[in-house]
């Protein structure tokens, strides 16, 4: 079977890749259905992209990398896709856009796209040999027990990074791109919740809060949630990409900096209050139960009884807590993969490798990775779409 472009990988981006493909495109996939991270992220409604999109919101050895595909093809070009199928979207918080009806809606427009491209699907398919005979790619796949060779001048590789192996994440990617002379950096899970030992906050599970969570020189303002293995939440989450193993994160649970002054305001309206009481109107009251044991403070006697020092330093110290993790959850929960084929062996403007003519990497299997938020999402349409184009023209002799 002769093609011209072969794309390793029916997710957001291999999918998005064939829909700018000319040429005999096919697309073959392991799993039963096509966007299967698609189709749950979001909670089902999948956080396809974000407004505020640029390049300081991802992480890579090369920060520099992601500029060229991120401002050829921008969230709103894929916000104006969006609309032209009719999927109705709404904004959440901090710019990131959902479907209102369901992620597959999303799903179904990509698989329309690459219908009208041309492109052919295969899935429950399987890759068991690839080869560069000096001309194409000879592929060698299996598809419902029967072998099939295909030749084809491009491969794409599309198949992600080790992040939730349950539904199928492998180093595919990753071992192809060795052989064919990429290297290949240190990939470990990113957007992933935190683990303690000895189930430290398992008496606070399910306890939520707004916090600032900082970690490697990057803070961010977002939710974090106690769990029955560590800290979990979107600050968990994006803190965890910039965390280092063995070393502290800083927690500060008073992030709007408002809390001393409240107390010393409520110290003259109601002094003869509980301290504790009149903290649970700023904080979760498991956590204030939680709070001496966890942060070494003594939280007793009415609020007249504490000095401003005394609420200072209470106030120091709930802005300043610093935990060390004993690791995190893993490839098993994360949302990413840190890391992976190194961008200095790929052209930032086709994603097409140095080492080999015809290789294109896109997604999340190369050193790009964004914050939580539909950063991801649109880093694979944006990689996707500009290894589709430099194809396109591959194909045409250009």
């Amino acid at each position: 079977m002769q093609i011209d472009t072969l794309i390793l990988g029916a997710g957001a981006a291999g999918m998005m890749c064939a829909a700018h493909c000319a040429g005999r495109t096919l697309v073959i996939d392991h799993a039963r259905a096509p966007g299967e991270k698609i189709r749950i992220s979001g909670g089902g409604r999948c956080n396809f992209t974000n407004l505020h999109t640029a390049p300081e919101n991802f992480l890579s050895a090369n920060p520099h990398f992601c500029k060229s595909a991120l401002g050829r093809y921008t969230q709103w070009d894929f916000i104006e896709m969006v609309g032209a199928h009719g999927i109705a979207w709404h904004e959440k918080t901090l710019g990131q856009l959902f479907c209102d009806n369901s992620a597959k809606d999303i799903v179904a427009m990509l698989r329309a796209e690459m219908t009208r491209a041309g492109a052919d699907l295969w899935l429950q398919t399987s890759l068991t040999g690839l080869s560069h005979d000096g001309a194409v790619f000879r592929a060698e796949i299996e598809r419902e027990g029967k072998r099939h060779t295909v030749t084809a001048r491009n491969i794409v590789l599309a198949t992600g990074g080790k992040s939730i192996p349950k539904m199928g994440a492998t180093g595919l990617a990753y071992d192809i791109a060795r052989q064919f002379g990429l290297d290949v950096t240190e990939t470990r899970a990113g957007l992933v919740p935190f683990t303690f030992p000895g189930g430290r906050f398992a008496d606070l599970a399910g306890t939520a809060l707004p916090v600032r969570a900082s970690a490697g020189g990057a803070s961010f303002d977002e939710a974090m949630l106690f769990t029955h293995r560590g800290l979990s939440g979107p600050a968990m989450l994006q803190v965890s990409s910039y965390w280092q193993e063995g070393k502290p994160v800083t927690i500060d649970l008073d992030p709007s900096g408002t809390l001393l002054d409240t107390l010393r305001n409520q110290r003259s309206q109601s002094g003869r209050h509980n301290l504790t009481t009149e903290l649970s109107r700023h904080l979760p009251t498991r956590l204030i139960a939680a709070l001496p044991q966890q942060l070494d403070v003594a939280l007793t006697g009415n609020l007249a009884d504490q000095s401003d020092p005394a609420l200072s330093a209470l106030c120091e110290k709930l802005r300043h807590w610093q935990l060390t993790p004993g690791g995190t959850e893993g490839y098993r929960t994360a949302e990413v993969t840190m890391g992976g084929i190194g961008t200095g062996g790929v052209d930032s403007k086709t994603m097409e490798a140095r080492t080999q003519n015809g290789l294109y990497v896109i997604g999340e299997a190369i050193d790009v990775t964004g914050w939580l938020g539909g950063y991801n999402f649109q880093w694979a349409w944006a990689s996707g779409v500009a290894a589709g184009r430099a194809i396109t023209l591959r194909n045409s002799g250009n």
